[in-house]
């Protein structure tokens, strides 16, 4: 049997948008401000999606050069949190056959703000991300920039918006597009047709744990038995 040998399936914004209307039951002559409820909507969805956990495919290697004493560096605005960081002795566009990497630990406010020496310098160990509009991540201690001179640090990043509605594709995976569909038929249903809100939300939350799970890391596993010893009298 001949099949496609395609797998580049993927919806435009506006499709989207018809998908989630007709599982409301439809809209007939969809208005303008009809497709402007449902983009903003859309984007609400993505937001809601920072505030639920990681999404893999937004996770991005940053690097930042060090400079000696400087122990705060701004991130890149589309930054949601950082997830790990490490300093290294090169940027990833160097000769790494020497490379070493330090891993760093992550601590809260609460434990940077109690530090008692925050521009104390030498080789970092820790270090923090402020959230603000524009985020920032202090280190501690400030780098010295001797030998370990570029932080690199895992980011995960928003969702990018949706600005228009045809020939503009959604900044989600394949694997995420049923739930896209799904949420979004949730969030117009109750501007549109509160009735199935219920239903719908029921509809959209099993199709986002099925993503989440399927988002998730896959690791090997050990399991070690426990040695047991008894008492010899």
């Amino acid at each position: 049997m001949a099949t496609s040998g395609s797998t580049s399936f993927n919806l435009n914004i506006d499709e989207i948008i018809e998908e989630a209307y007709e599982r409301c039951g439809g809209l007939r002559g969809m208005s303008g401000y009809d497709l402007k409820t449902a983009r903003r909507s859309l984007n609400l969805l993505f937001a809601d999606w920072g505030n639920r956990g990681i999404h893999l495919w937004k996770v991005e290697l940053n690097e930042q050069t060090l400079t000696a004493g400087t122990e705060t560096y701004t991130v890149p605005t589309n930054v949601n949190d950082v997830l790990e960081a490490y300093i290294s002795t090169t940027a990833t566009a160097s000769n790494t056959s020497n490379t070493q990497d330090v891993a760093l630990t992550k601590i809260d406010r609460s434990t940077y703000s109690a530090l008692p020496n925050k521009y104390a310098t030498g080789q970092p160990s820790q270090y923090y991300v402020d959230r603000q509009t524009t985020p920032k991540i202090s280190l501690y201690l400030a780098p010295d920039a001797s030998t370990y001179t570029v932080l690199k640090f895992y980011s995960i990043n928003r969702i990018e918006d949706a600005t228009a509605y045809y020939d503009q594709q959604a900044d989600v995976v394949y694997r995420f597009l049923p739930c896209m569909c799904a949420g979004l038929a949730y969030y117009l249903s109750m501007k549109k047709v509160p009735d199935m809100t219920d239903k719908m939300k029921l509809i959209y939350e099993d199709e986002l744990k099925r993503a989440l799970e399927e988002d998730g890391q896959r690791a090997s596993t050990f399991v070690t038995p426990q040695s047991y010893f008894p008492n010899v009298s």
